[in-house]
Formats: structure tokens, C-alpha cells, sequence
């Protein structure tokens, strides 16, 4: 199983703070981003040598500052999403795989909840996420990928259009997929670059090459696929925004 990093853009919120440094070497509670990631797929039991890291904006410095990572490049980074940035790392995904994204802080032990789980595919979910969305004008709670989940856990819905009163939490854009669940995620991959690839519109107003993670993933909900989530109550945050990395402290020593 390998441990997949997803940080090919530029993180243009971040303004000034991104225009040397790729978005997941910002420092946020006096470190970069990725050492926190890092530190939290080591406590899931990954090595330096199982992480892949997908680049694509300043390569070069991130190459640089982290040589023992093994890199794919996204030459289109500019042009296409998260989906497509994940499947660049497509040769390192068939045997299983722990995801995330690379502009958000958590605790460690978050990954290792993932990799315990016994289900195939295991999404993190923050209960406990409506407290960040205080005082936050730059990302507001109509951005959160929120989700909804029934008793047992199986996720429903995954959308950003889940209003915020009927959500279970926010998928924080780490996931674990086994090797049965790897294989499904890519066949439904496939047959979505079929269906839509051609298509003005995949979901939610984006087009495939535009899409979300979030946006195959609840394409599979939809056909009936099974994924589970995996709580944590708070202990995660994201950094999008020149605010948000000016309110981190202070979320993170509430409990973010």
C-alpha cells in the first residue's frame, strides 16, 4: 500500500505565501504543512520510500527539499482539478493506497483510524467541523465537503451542497482505499472519463477534467458503492486562504 499526496496546485489564496514556495510548504503552526502529513502517514505505518507525492507547481523546490519522496509530475496542473492530479499517480495505486491532500493540518492518528478500518473504502470525517466555519468570510460552510452517513457509517451523500444542518461531518480530503476498493475507484474512473470526458458538465456545474475528488466519489455513492467514514472529532484544518492561515493557531488550541 502506498501513501499518495496530492499537491500539484498553487494555492493562489494564499497570496504572497505561495509565490516561492508550493502551498504545502507553508509554514502553519512553525512548520510546513507536509512535515504534519508526513509525521501523520508515519503514524499509519508509511515510510519515507511508500510516499508518492504529486507536484506540478514549483516542483523544483519541493524536489529539492524532500529527495527521498517519490514524485509524478502533473504538467497540466494549471488546467485540471484534484481528480485528475490524483490519477497522475495511477502506477501506485492498484495495490492500495492512503490518500490526502496537502494543504491541511491533522492529527496522526487519523491515519492510523484509516488503515484500521476494516472497510474497503474509508473516508475521514470531522463531526466537529462547523467551529472553523466561525468568523471565516474567505471559505465559507458552502465550500465544506460535507457528507451524510447513515447509522452503520456507509456515507449517502457527498457533496458541497449538503446543507450544513444535515451534514454528519466534513470529508477532510484524506482516504484509504484497499486494494478491492483501489480497483473500484479506478474502474469507476474509467467509466466516468468515458461517459463525461466529452461532456460539458460531469457534476455539480464542472467539467471532468475540472472534477473534485469528491466528485467521482459520490458518482460511486450513487451506484450504489459502499464507503464507509471514519470519525474524528475535530483535529483537522484546512489552509486555503490568507485567513485561514491567520486564524491556525488559534483553531488548532481550541481543538480545531
Amino acid at each position: 500500500m502506498k501513501a499518495v499526496i496530492i499537491g500539484a496546485g498553487r494555492g493562489s489564496r494564499l497570496r504572497h505565501l505561495t509565490e516561492e514556495l508550493p502551498k504545502t510548504l507553508v509554514p502553519i503552526l512553525g512548520r510546513p504543512m507536509l512535515d504534519g502529513i508526513l509525521e501523520a502517514l508515519a503514524a499509519g505505518g508509511f515510510k519515507r520510500s511508500d510516499v508518492v507525492f504529486v507536484c506540478g507547481y514549483k516542483a523544483d523546490v519541493i524536489r529539492a527539499a524532500y529527495p527521498d519522496l517519490t514524485y509524478v509530475e502533473n504538467r497540466d496542473w494549471a488546467q485540471n482539478n484534484i481528480l485528475l492530479s490524483l490519477l497522475c499517480a495511477r502506477e501506485h495505486l492498484a495495490g492500495g493506497f492512503v490518500s490526502t491532500y496537502a494543504d491541511i493540518v491533522y492529527r496522526p492518528e487519523i491515519v492510523a483510524d484509516l488503515v484500521r478500518s476494516p472497510h474497503d473504502i474509508a473516508l475521514a470525517c470531522d463531526t466537529d467541523w462547523r467551529r472553523r466555519y466561525v468568523n471565516r468570510s474567505q471559505h465559507p460552510e458552502t465550500d465544506a465537503e460535507k457528507l451524510r452517513a447513515d447509522a452503520s457509517g456507509r456515507v449517502v451523500e457527498l457533496s458541497r451542497r449538503i446543507p450544513s444542518e444535515a451534514a454528519t461531518g466534513e470529508f477532510i480530503g484524506v482516504m484509504k482505499l484497499s486494494a478491492p476498493g483501489a480497483a473500484r475507484f479506478l474502474s469507476a474512473f474509467d467509466a466516468a472519463r468515458v461517459a463525461f470526458a466529452e461532456r460539458p458538465e460531469f457534476r455539480e456545474g464542472r467539467t471532468f477534467r475540472r472534477a473534485y475528488l469528491i466528485d467521482l466519489l459520490a458518482q460511486m455513492i450513487e451506484s450504489g458503492d459502499a464507503l464507509h467514514k471514519v470519525d474524528t472529532h475535530g483535529g483537522y484544518m484546512e489552509i486555503d486562504t490568507l485567513e485561514d492561515a491567520s486564524l491556525a493557531d488559534a483553531w488548532w488550541r481550541g481543538g480545531s
